[in-house]
């Protein structure tokens, strides 16, 4: 077995305070994850941070900030990243699968190039 590292001495002083704190970081560590691939979706497009930012009327730095996963964004700000990226986007509760918005196509005056 491995000796505790840092993280692990965190979650247990942690959990001291709060026995739901373990799973409150693996919640955090499954967001992260989630809003990371965000960032390569839109690599794969082809659109700069800097055409979302514009998009979404925001900073380059806002939307940088949201894809490294560092934020906890709201719904509607997922939304509005989303219809920059032209892309729709659902949440799964259960069985059950909403799609929140049919985005619009982007403004074609603002094109992004290639990261």
């Amino acid at each position: 077995m491995c000796e505790p590292d840092a993280l692990d001495e965190l979650i247990a002083e942690g959990t001291k305070v709060n026995a739901d704190f373990p799973a409150l970081v693996e919640a955090a560590a499954h967001r992260r994850k989630l809003l990371r691939s965000f960032g390569r979706l839109r690599e794969s497009l082809g659109i700069t941070q800097q055409t979302v930012a514009a998009r979404m009327k925001t900073s380059q730095g806002h939307v940088a900030s949201l894809e490294s996963g560092e934020t906890d964004p709201k719904l509607s700000t997922l939304e509005r990243y989303a219809v920059a990226l032209g892309a729709p986007l659902a949440i799964q509760l259960g069985q059950q699968t909403v799609t929140l918005n049919t985005p619009p196509q982007p403004d074609s005056s603002v094109r992004g190039a290639t990261a």
